[in-house]
């Protein structure tokens, strides 16, 4: 029987990290997966596939709407090659999956692809293809992650009724893509499909999309993405989804109670996602779970047997990438000695729309909920040279920060590039920088990123220069 310092399972972000971290740190580890390639959801049928499509839908729609204004005249009619479209999304997940192999082979960690399931705290079953192998490990993290819900009352039959993983696969442009469910995965899709010439209709629960996100962000969303002829309804509560042969009827009540019906050809359900431990018989090494299916953990990442960790999806918090690769480098940290630390308020969170929607610390509507005195910092895109020569001109900074102290509390940001620009807030956010800290900070000139400056400046004295 092989034995090991650490065994993972699951080879998501949190799992190859915790892994990699560990072997850095001297420790003998083993990483468990069940499907062929390693990756998870985010590599495989998630974060990399959807930002692949995301990219190509972008340059389809800029060659059909913009290129004639920046002076590129395209002869003859341009039209979008799916296959081909969906063909290079998976060339991107295959290059990125065997990217991590590589990182496994240069850092000497064993792989062992079947479902792992506890024996009992220790040991480890693993049953692959060609049998069953057990392995002996001092600590083990669990990094399974999660899967998409789905509604007690809708069948996925993962041909016209589907979830965000035959999103990334389709055969077809739909006619009419009804997508319930207005977060984060259900905007991204529902986006791409609308560049590609589908009729677009979102049904969200909630009075406004992206719910847990600032409200302002939520507001110039909703406003950008109806220029972009996305159909918002509100404040509905799907009741049935009902599919007659290659049609999809969504039947809701609007916040009146009056019944809509939806007929598209395609419906997307993204209504979140839920941790997934199917098969890993928790029960036989004595782990806990709390009500919502979670394991639950204790403020290292413990579980309630000393030597079981658990990171990522499966337990509490954002179901982010980032946020389960730095739960996992903390936990392999913890068994070597050291004294990491993450501070969950600093985690951002990100919409890869476009434009693209970022966030880092508290909300307005978190602080006036907490009492916080702040004052609020805000500068427009469109006032940016930099946006005009790129014709983004959507969105804005906002800048949150404590009336007294000057000290940045939270972030948000609507725009070009937000992605990348909201690092920036998270680094000012790690040091406790106030407004005014940026807003003296020399950012290149033309840059989107000025637009953190000036909302600095807003914050600090109401001084932004160029508004």
């Amino acid at each position: 029987m092989n034995q090991y310092d650490v065994a993972i399972i699951g080879s998501g972000p949190g799992g190859y990290v915790a892994a990699i971290r560990c072997a850095q740190l001297g420790m003998k580890t083993a990483l468990i997966e069940k499907y062929a390639t390693l990756g998870g959801t985010c590599l495989n049928v998630g974060c990399i596939p959807s930002k692949a499509l995301l990219d190509s839908s972008h340059h389809y729609e800029d060659a059909v709407k913009h290129f004639e204004e920046h002076g590129i005249d395209i002869p003859g009619e341009i039209k979008v090659n799916l296959e081909q479209m969906i063909a290079r999304k998976q060339g991107v997940v295959d290059q990125t999956t065997k990217g991590i192999e590589f990182l496994m082979d240069k850092n000497k960690i064993d792989v062992y692809h079947g479902v792992g399931s506890f024996k009992d705290a220790t040991h480890i079953n693993i049953a692959k293809e060609d049998g069953q192998e057990t392995i002996e490990a001092k600590n083990i993290i669990i990094a399974t992650g999660s899967k998409p819900s789905t509604l007690p009352f809708i069948k996925i039959d993962k041909e016209r009724v589907i979830t965000s993983t035959e999103a990334l696969k389709l055969k077809e442009v739909p006619k009419h893509l009804i997508v319930i469910g207005g977060g984060v995965i259900g905007l991204e899709l529902g986006q791409v499909y609308k560049r590609l010439g589908a009729e677009v209709t979102v049904v969200e629960f909630m009075d406004r999309i992206i719910p847990g996100m600032d409200g302002a962000l939520s507001k110039e969303l909703t406003k950008v993405m109806k220029k972009q002829k996305v159909q918002f309804n509100l404040s509905h509560k799907v009741k049935s989804v009902e599919r007659k042969g290659d049609e999809v009827i969504v039947k809701a009540d609007d916040k009146k109670g009056q019944e809509v019906v939806m007929t598209g050809d395609y419906c997307l359900v993204c209504v979140g996602r839920r941790p997934y431990t199917d098969g890993l018989n928790l029960e036989a090494a004595g782990v806990k779970m709390d009500d919502r299916g979670r394991v639950e953990v204790n403020a290292h990442l413990q579980t309630n047997v000393s030597n079981i960790y658990a990171i990522g999806d499966v337990i509490k918090g954002a179901m982010l990438a980032h946020k389960a690769e730095e739960e996992g480098t903390l936990v392999a940290e913890l068994l070597a000695g050291q004294k990491p630390h993450i501070d969950y308020n600093l985690i951002p969170g990100v919409v890869y729309t476009w434009p693209e929607v970022a966030a880092v610390g508290k909300t307005e509507e978190q602080l006036k909920e907490e009492g916080v005195e702040y004052k609020v910092g805000q500068f427009p895109m469109r006032a940016l040279g930099r946006s005009r020569a790129s014709m983004d001109l959507d969105g804005f900074v906002k800048i949150l920060a404590d009336k007294k102290t000057d000290e940045v509390l939270g972030v948000h940001m609507i725009g070009a590039r937000c992605a990348d620009l909201i690092t920036e807030g998270v680094t000012a956010m790690e040091f406790r920088a106030s407004a005014e800290d940026i807003s003296r900070m020399s950012h290149a000139h033309p840059t989107f990123a000025e637009a953190v400056k000036e909302a600095a400046l807003a914050a600090t004295a109401d001084r932004a220069l160029h508004i």
